[in-house]
């Protein structure tokens, strides 16, 4: 039992330590906000649940999300989160939304609940309809964001949520130079109308806008450098001689044009998606780890710059990266599924300078446990938290001479192996541990993380 109070009198000492950290942590976090948001798509059967994808975002310090449906999971579980929403009414729907009472019966169920709680500011109506050759469904798209937005009115909703829709770069006919931004002339008897809409309900222009595409389909025209936000001699636009550094830039100055060539000044550009994929197909030039590390990494920095387009120096950019984790059932090309910025396991892709952590606490098992037990748990799984070098994955998923198993996997690193240590060195000190440790080694994990991993497992005694 001395070894039970020394044991106890230790984690007292680590607890002051880890309340101290935490606070400065808290306070870093609150100082140094991150001005973009993320795209959450959910084409996959392998992604962490909306409760443990809170936890993420919320380390992340992001507080932006844009969704293509209005899960109801996700939203309850941002419940009092801070985090704004974009939320997506499906290509499919729009037909239905023509209907004013179906809009408002939709807004009713998948907006108004969910106010008091998240804040849902935006409902993009259909996801680049004009990339798709539809007529019908071109036709629909405009009267369904006019009843959406009359159901939002009709319930007092249209000062809190704007409703736009997300359009394909496509869409444009001309981007270079920026000045002469068009739109395709088979488009503008829809586009037209469209933008009268924006500027009579005050809600912004979304656009798709990815550099990579460009490079991936004229690599030996376009410089990568360009492209990725690094140091290059850049591009004058001949008639208004303003200066582009990149091509995102450019795209967007585009956009404006093209808007102003059909009579308006007053909308705002956003980007809903733009990104890079860490894989491709062989054909997919330049889709590597290294150049979405580059391109996201540089994008991030000039984001927190709060900096502008060149035509427009008054209106920081603002930027939904794509995406938050990889999705494995995405169709298309191998780049489509390679977007994340996270696997669904919570690790990072790539480092792009985000530190955070995905916990995963699976407990199939409700034996009781000592107070001493729980807290040692807790308080090493906290403080990895707060230091953000490794992270611990909690798992009772094996069974060994019956028992069930309690696995611990931590990041390679020193924090990793005091972890390891110290957990151990607690585990043998104290005479009545309900747990022994079974094995402790270290794993090479084989394929494109290539992560070293300290896996420490252990069994009910």
């Amino acid at each position: 039992m001395a070894n039970m109070r020394s044991l106890m009198s230790s984690f007292s000492s680590y607890f002051k330590l880890l309340l101290l950290l935490l606070t400065i942590s808290e306070t870093f976090i609150q100082t140094s906000g991150s001005d973009f948001g993320i795209n959450y798509g959910q084409i996959a059967n392998n992604l962490p649940s909306p409760s443990r994808v809170a936890v993420l975002i919320k380390s992340l310090n992001v507080s932006r999300l844009k969704l293509y449906d209005a899960d109801p999971n996700v939203l309850s579980a941002f419940s009092n989160s801070n985090v704004e929403f974009i939320i997506g009414l499906a290509n499919e729907n729009l037909q239905s939304m023509r209907d004013p009472s179906k809009a408002q019966s939709w807004v009713q169920q998948n907006v108004q609940p969910y106010l008091s709680q998240t804040k849902i500011t935006c409902i993009t109506v259909g996801n680049e309809v004009f990339n798709l050759n539809d007529t019908q469904l071109m036709m629909n798209l405009l009267p369904a964001m006019q009843s959406v937005y009359n159901a939002l009115v009709n319930l007092g909703l249209s000062q809190q949520v704007t409703v736009t829709t997300a359009h394909s770069f496509n869409i444009l006919s001309s981007s270079f130079p920026p000045s002469s931004g068009a739109f395709r002339q088979d488009l503008i008897p829809y586009i037209q109308p469209l933008l009268n809409f924006h500027a009579q309900t005050k809600s912004p222009f979304l656009i798709n806008a990815y550099p990579f595409f460009a490079y991936k389909d004229s690599p030996d025209k376009i410089s990568l450098s360009y492209v990725l936000f690094q140091p290059n001699s850049g591009s004058i636009d001949p008639v208004t001689n303003l200066h582009y550094d990149n091509m995102l830039y450019a795209q967007i100055d585009a956009v404006y044009a093209a808007i102003k060539a059909l009579g308006h000044t007053d909308i705002v550009v956003r980007i809903s998606e733009t990104g890079w994929p860490s894989k491709g197909d062989p054909d997919e030039v330049g889709a590597t780890p290294e150049n979405a590390e580059i391109y996201n990494s540089n994008l991030l920095k000039r984001i927190q710059q709060k900096q502008a387009t060149p035509a427009n120096p008054s209106v920081p950019i603002d930027i939904f990266v794509f995406a938050l984790f990889n999705e494995d059932l995405k169709p298309g090309p191998a780049s489509e599924r390679n977007y994340g910025l996270y696997y669904p396991d919570g690790s990072p892709v790539y480092n792009i300078g985000l530190q955070g952590y995905l916990p995963e606490m699976v407990i199939e098992s409700k034996s009781n446990v000592s107070f001493v037990h729980q807290f040692s748990y807790l308080y090493y799984y906290m403080l990895g938290v707060v230091l953000g070098a490794y992270k611990i994955v909690i798992r009772i998923t094996e069974v060994v001479e019956g028992k069930k198993v309690l696995n611990l996997s931590l990041n390679e690193g020193f924090f990793g192996d005091f972890f390891a240590g110290s957990l151990t060195k607690a585990l043998g000190s104290c005479d009545e541990a309900l747990f022994r440790l079974w094995t402790y080694n270290t794993v090479l994990e084989k394929g494109k993380r290539n992560m070293k991993t300290t896996t420490i497992r252990l069994v009910p005694s």
